[in-house]
């Protein structure tokens, strides 16, 4: 049941992105207990996880404008189909 630090950081990654198992989450918490090292890792971690979705969802929110160049030439395209 004993887990290196190497294989407890690839659990962690696993498990950020919701595709380890259960079997290796429950090694995971074990080692985390005893390895306060790898506990730093898990916590930093999640906080650059939580930061990336945090952006990833601001960049999905910002408008998306046309250019005056790309106006003017869509407009110019539906008078002409007009």
């Amino acid at each position: 049941m004993k887990i290196s630090c190497d294989e407890a950081t690839k659990i962690c990654d696993k498990s950020q992105y919701r595709e380890a198992s259960l079997w290796e989450k429950i090694k995971l918490n074990f080692h985390l207990f005893l390895c306060k090292k790898c506990g730093l890792y898990s916590k930093q971690n999640g906080i650059l996880s939580k930061c990336y979705e945090i952006h990833k969802d601001s960049e999905s929110r910002k408008k998306h404008c046309l250019t005056e160049e790309d106006k003017k030439h869509l407009e110019q395209e539906l008078k002409a189909r007009i």
